[in-house]
């Protein structure tokens, strides 16, 4: 119950600020016509309502299930496997992620259907799984993140020279988009379930930093994709 108190306490400040500034501009400036603004409010308590119900979601099953997958995982010691789900699992995360759909969806929507809204969705995920699965590995391995920062964005760099401009920007977008709601507590879940079991490794230490390498693989994958494309 209290955790129910507390996620609604949480919505309610989030979304009270952006709340007040409109009707602040409604009554001020902008001036929208009435039923325009009673759609916005309708809207604003829909998305509470959906953001209460989400958060209650994410904390009680995509948290904990995250951490037992990575836990279970772990404990087999089979790298491959753990590996092998890491990557499979970023992936169909992704897949689910609602921020990526919108991107994707402007996208087409602005290409004409040129970049196709599958092949896009399909591409950031791929992305996304194979850094996933390079973060284990990282954890694994113990290999230091700055070294795989440096030579994700080493890449990232090189490929945006050879890639159509038009593909640059959308790339960054797709590894912002990707740090959504849906991808980040499972993923960052399924880190500390890893390092928590790994006899050595820090929850705190090495458990994190997957979500900022998760995020390379979308802008490396799209950038591909641009070269493919152009």
């Amino acid at each position: 119950m209290d955790n129910i108190k507390e996620t609604i306490i949480e919505v309610v400040q989030s979304i009270l600020p952006i709340t007040i500034v409109i009707t602040v501009l409604q009554f001020t400036l902008i001036w929208l016509p009435t039923e325009t603004f009673i759609q916005f409010l309708i809207g604003v308590l829909m998305v509470g309502i959906g953001l209460i119900l989400f958060l209650l979601g994410v904390n009680i099953g995509m948290l904990p299930i995250g951490e037992m997958i990575g836990s279970a995982l772990s404990k087999t010691k089979i790298i491959w496997l753990i590996v092998f789900f890491g990557f499979l699992l970023g992936a169909v995360v992704t897949i689910a992620e609602p921020d990526v759909r919108v991107l994707s969806t402007q996208v087409d929507q602005v290409s004409n259907g040129e970049i196709s809204k599958t092949i896009l969705i399909l591409a950031v995920a791929i992305g996304v799984g194979i850094f996933v699965a390079l973060s284990l590995m990282r954890i694994i391995f113990s290999i230091p993140i700055t070294y795989i920062l440096a030579g994700g964005y080493g890449m990232i760099f090189i490929l945006a020279a050879f890639t159509p401009s038009t593909f640059v920007p959308i790339s960054f977008d797709a590894g912002g988009v990707t740090t959504g709601p849906l991808t980040v507590p499972f993923i960052m879940a399924l880190g500390v379930g890893v390092a928590s079991v790994l006899r050595g490794k820090s929850a705190s230490q090495d458990g994190f930093g997957l979500i900022a390498l998760a995020s390379l693989g979308p802008i490396l994958s799209v950038l591909i994709l641009g070269v493919i494309y152009g």
